[in-house]
């Protein structure tokens, strides 16, 4: 890839810290080694190292969008904060190409006596732009942060609120060619929020390179072209967004086996929760899993269908979804529907030991990546349990070895033009309520389905239909 082509190029970077066990160590480490080697001699070292990052290499073109994504403690922040120039790797080259705008932790580069006003000032300054510059922006910035009298006080009498919504508004409205965001819109009300991510959709189509960084894992499939997923310090996966963030769900629910095993070892007692399936160690290879321009699609063929359909699933084990299908109201297969027929999604697994209070669903994804509705047995469980319907509780239901299992989920299509991906899922819930939850077996791509409106009877704006009325 050309260089020209190129907004950051992260090469090969690491990073240190000493980490030492009393202050006089510290002081020791300063002074003994300088001492011992004047005196031809060698001394320490006194500190023990930490690696917060490990070997990260990936590029970002202009104008693309990309997550970072892992959890607490990855080393996602510490990244971020050395492309932007506040730390420097220990070893390593960052290189970035235009004007850097970055969100960073809350009230980063304001001074908390200076009043907003001020702030903006100051902030515009440190970005190269002149005095009239930033006057000419300053309505633009104030309207979108919106924190009315507020901006002619002191910073440190905000709340994190208007903190967020005033570093926002100056980092956005002062034209940035790179936005690095990390975090900091969790804080936001969701409209503020929404007026962010419109902002930044804005930018995006502006030629805006974007590096966000989020748990909010739609947001990221949503908002990114492509992510990398940071383990430990180490770049454990890159490629699209949605195929990283399932690999983000599977190192996830891998630590939540480990943490849930460990507890019931240490209880000693028995329990009807299936055995986990023993994990595999964990690696510092990174997972490519969208390279060279190739598509997923595209390296599914080259690395041969199994080891896509591995990427495509996870969990403990003790039941396995077989198969899902996509039939219409006549139970016949089907793959096209129009807005009021009938969508019935069947989903067949097995069982390899036995099991009790189970549910059984899925979740539906447009080819944009949204998420539109999640649903399962468990559901219409509790609305049973409540009173509001009638009908066999599927979760109080056992299962024997080896058994196999038919669950028809059936909905009437409300949908609007679009393809969709249906997710499957069959979990183990300890208690009737979505709150004590472990993944049996989950299937990404398990079936999918195509809805076409019929523009001279059902035309509706957005994904769904509503089935608005009106009178007059």
């Amino acid at each position: 890839m050309s260089s020209n082509e190129l907004a950051i190029s992260v090469a090969e970077v690491s990073k240190r810290y000493e980490l030492y066990d009393t202050p006089r160590d510290r002081l020791k480490q300063f002074v003994v080694p300088r001492i011992a080697s004047l005196m031809g001699g060698a001394a320490g070292p006194y500190f023990r190292e930490f690696w917060a990052l490990r070997d990260i290499s990936f590029e970002v073109k202009k104008g693309e969008a990309v997550g970072i994504i892992g959890s607490n403690g990855s080393g996602k922040s510490t990244l971020l904060q050395i492309i932007t120039g506040t730390l420097t790797p220990t070893v390593g080259e960052v290189h970035t190409k235009g004007r850097i705008a970055a969100l960073l932790e809350l009230g980063s580069g304001f001074n908390p006596d200076f009043t907003g006003r001020e702030n903006v000032m100051l902030n515009g300054a440190v970005l190269g732009f002149s005095t009239d510059e930033i006057l000419r922006r300053f309505d633009a910035i104030a309207s979108f942060a919106d924190i009315g009298e507020h901006i002619d006080q002191p910073v440190r009498t905000y709340s994190s609120g208007m903190l967020v919504r005033l570093a926002f508004a100056v980092q956005v409205q002062l034209s940035p060619d790179i936005l690095i965001v990390d975090e900091a819109l969790a804080v936001g009300d969701a409209l503020f929020q929404k007026r962010c991510y419109q902002q930044i959709e804005r930018l995006l189509n502006d030629g805006v390179t974007l590096l966000f960084v989020s748990h909010d894992q739609e947001t990221v499939r949503t908002l990114t072209n492509r992510s990398v997923l940071l383990n430990a310090g180490r770049m454990a996966a890159i490629g699209t967004s949605s195929e990283v963030v399932l690999e983000y769900r599977k190192l996830l629910h891998a630590r939540e086996s480990e943490y849930y095993s460990r507890i019931a070892n240490e209880m000693k007692k028995p329990s009807t929760l299936p055995r986990p399936i023993p994990m595999a160690e964990s690696s510092t290879e990174t997972v490519t899993l969208h390279t060279n321009g190739k598509t997923a699609e595209e390296a599914a063929i080259l690395e041969g269908n199994d080891g896509r359909v591995g990427r495509l699933e996870f969990g403990d084990g003790g039941a396995s979804i077989v198969s899902t299908e996509v039939l219409d109201g006549n139970n016949q297969p089907s793959s096209v529907f129009h807005p009021g027929e009938t969508i019935r999604i069947r989903i067949n697994f097995e069982t390899s030991r036995p099991l009790e209070k189970l549910n059984v669903g899925l979740r539906i994804r447009n080819k944009e990546g949204i998420k539109i509705y999640s649903w399962g047995t468990l559901n219409q469980d509790m609305r049973i349990m409540q009173g509001h319907q009638e009908g066999e509780v599927f979760w109080l239901r056992k299962f024997g070895a080896n058994e196999r299992v038919t669950v028809e989920l059936d909905f009437p299509c409300a949908l609007g033009s679009n393809l969709y991906e249906v997710q499957s899922t069959v979990t183990y819930e300890d208690t009737p309520d979505y709150l004590s939850q472990r993944q049996l077996h989950w299937v990404d791509e398990a079936a999918f389905f195509q809805v076409l409106v019929k523009r001279d009877e059902n035309f509706f704006g957005g994904i769904v239909d509503l089935g608005m009325c009106a009178t007059f």
